[in-house]
């Protein structure tokens, strides 16, 4: 039998708040819509404050509400300091954070400072001329020498941009090309410039004296760029290059979030840091987050979200394999036992929802969406819910690619129909990992559109809404909802939860992720079979023992008297 890894969990008695918390993200825009536009608005979030409340949760996460264009979803930000009219007002927003604050909750809202919106005020004046004193705000570089300003190839290097095509654009009025590592309407901010950083820490500070209670930095990992802007290697089958290792986790990023720390966040302990750090390495994140010198207080890590992905990368779509999950999850677990701290998450509004993607169809997706949830909750870290994930909302079964809003869906259909193939093909990634699937409307009724709005939505809810949704399964004791409601309640009152160690068993099972929490004298242990088939966990250590402990929460109804495990059966046992 294979040895169990253990992962120490020993720490200082004064834990941060966050380390029993139960984050829950809402996508403003599908969430809830107030006043009939097809658009979910602030003011539909505070009609819902009492489901969050009775939920659970203790802290809400806003996805970006700041005036924008929304070419990407509102991470095109056009002004920091204020509210999209789509969305509402400044005052809505005082008073959803009053309302959150007076039940207990939380709130965190979206920092997007690797990049601006190109109707932002700084980004306009800086391309008004090459003399602005906004232009050294943002990347401008002049074509390659011996190109064409603004033909294919004179591009002044030839990063790949996230949603495809080249990352730089040429701007006629100046005759130079700006940066953008996503859309080419979001062009970078050049954070070697002082003025952009203060800047930032001045807006930070506004909102913190609003009331937030912490932020979200949304790719924050890439805000450091090696200067020289070197070519990236060439991407197989493709025109561009691949930049990465020149902006991901650069040269200064430790010293630009030092510096954040101490301009922003000094004397206001009470302040939640999350780091979106895409392709951010253990030992990178354990050095980010050790609580000695902390850059931010966790990070969000991708390794686990890419295990149904090929070497070409989101759309080189496979199966994935129970195995590959544990093995990252675990391993993320064992690194960051004693140093620095994890996030726990499936799903977000950038992923497929997590019970298409992991768990089992028909009549396995109730079991499935318990068992994943089990599973992650039960881990050390902060637990993340995204909208609906709590009531097991589905992919959508998109038919074809006008339904799609999202620009990375639309652009990388665009660009692989052009390439020569197949549309159908391309359809077929698309409706699997499109980040439309997360942004559906929250299913709360079986009414037309699903409870969100009483008009057409900004996108079509999913059809399924008759039978899930929020309404029936309040009703349900045995819905994936109360379910849910189960899980946030045992993390807040089992310390083992919270605080406990983590031991894998039985590394080398296929389909069985089981491991150990404990915690002084309380030890849980947690048995989850991620697979559609019977597994049998009868080689666990101290099987026949654990089988006659407590079992304090399963997704079958029934004593268990066997180690035969069930298609995606789950239970957690204490003693």
């Amino acid at each position: 039998m294979p040895t169990p890894q253990a992962a120490s969990g020993a720490r200082s008695h004064e834990e941060p708040w966050w380390t029993s918390a139960v984050v829950y993200q809402i996508y403003v825009r599908s969430f809830a819509d107030s006043d009939g536009d097809g658009v979910g608005d602030l003011r539909g979030v505070l009609n819902k404050v009492d489901y969050l409340s009775h939920l659970g949760v203790d802290i809400v996460w806003l996805s970006p509400i700041y005036p924008s264009p929304h070419d990407d979803g509102g991470y095109d930000i056009s002004d920091y300091q204020d509210i999209d009219p789509l969305f509402g007002t400044l005052a809505d927003f005082d008073e959803l954070v009053a309302a959150l604050h007076a039940r207990g909750i939380k709130v965190v809202i979206d920092l997007v400072v690797n990049h601006t919106s190109d109707e932002h005020p700084w980004f306009t004046a800086a391309r008004s001329s090459t003399s602005s004193p906004f232009r050294d705000w943002y990347w401008w570089r002049p074509a390659r020498p011996g190109t064409t300003p603004g033909k294919p190839g004179s591009e002044p290097n030839n990063w790949r941009a996230a949603f495809s095509g080249s990352a730089w654009e040429f701007d006629e009025s100046t005759q130079e090309y700006y940066l953008h590592l996503f859309s080419r309407r979001q062009p970078d901010l050049n954070w070697e410039n002082p003025q952009v950083r203060q800047a930032v820490h001045q807006m930070m500070r506004w909102w913190l004296d609003r009331g937030v209670d912490g932020f979200r930095m949304d790719v924050i990992n890439m805000i450091s760029k090696d200067v020289l802007l070197p070519d990236g290697l060439p991407i197989p089958q493709d025109d561009f290059g691949d930049g990465s290792p020149f902006y991901l986790c650069g040269p200064r990023l430790d010293e630009f979030l030092m510096e954040m720390r101490k301009e922003v966040l000094a004397g206001r302990d009470h302040v939640l840091t999350v780091g979106e750090m895409p392709n951010v390495t253990l030992e990178q994140a354990r050095a980010i987050t050790d609580r000695r010198s902390p850059r931010v207080d966790m990070v969000f890590q991708f390794e686990h979200v890419q295990v149904d992905q090929g070497p070409a990368g989101k759309f080189d779509v496979r199966t994935p394999r129970p195995a590959d999950l544990k093995a990252s999850l675990s391993r993320w677990q064992e690194g960051l036992a004693t140093t620095g701290w994890n996030t726990l998450y499936l799903g977000n509004h950038d992923q497929p929802r997590s019970v298409s993607r992991f768990g089992g169809p028909g009549e396995l997706h109730v079991p499935s969406a318990k068992a994943l949830a089990t599973m992650l909750h039960l881990h050390r870290g902060t637990p993340f819910i995204f909208q609906g994930d709590e009531i097991g909302m589905a992919n959508y079964p998109w038919r074809d690619v006008s339904e799609f809003r999202d620009i990375e869906s639309l652009n990388h259909y665009r660009d692989r129909v052009e390439r020569g193939e197949d549309p159908e093909s391309v359809m077929r990634i698309l409706r699997v990992m499109s980040r439309d699937n997360a942004r559906t409307p929250m299913q709360w009724d079986s009414s037309p559109h699903a409870g969100f709005s009483t008009k057409i939505p900004w996108l079509n809810a999913h059809p399924d809404h008759t039978e899930v949704n929020v309404e029936r399964q309040l009703e349900d004791p045995d819905s994936v909802l109360n379910y849910y409601r189960r899980l946030i309640a045992l993390r807040h009152e089992e310390p083992a939860v919270s605080r406990g160690d983590f031991t894998l068993a039985l590394p080398s099972h296929e389909q069985i992720y089981a491991f150990t929490r404990r915690h002084e004298r309380t030890e849980l242990l947690v048995v989850t079979n991620l697979s559609g088939d019977e597994a049998d966990a009868g080689s666990l250590p101290e099987a026949s023992t654990w089988l006659e402990a407590r079992l304090l929460l399963a997704n079958y109804p029934g004593e268990p008297t066997s180690w035969r495990l069930r298609p995606f059966e789950t239970r957690v046992y204490r003693r």
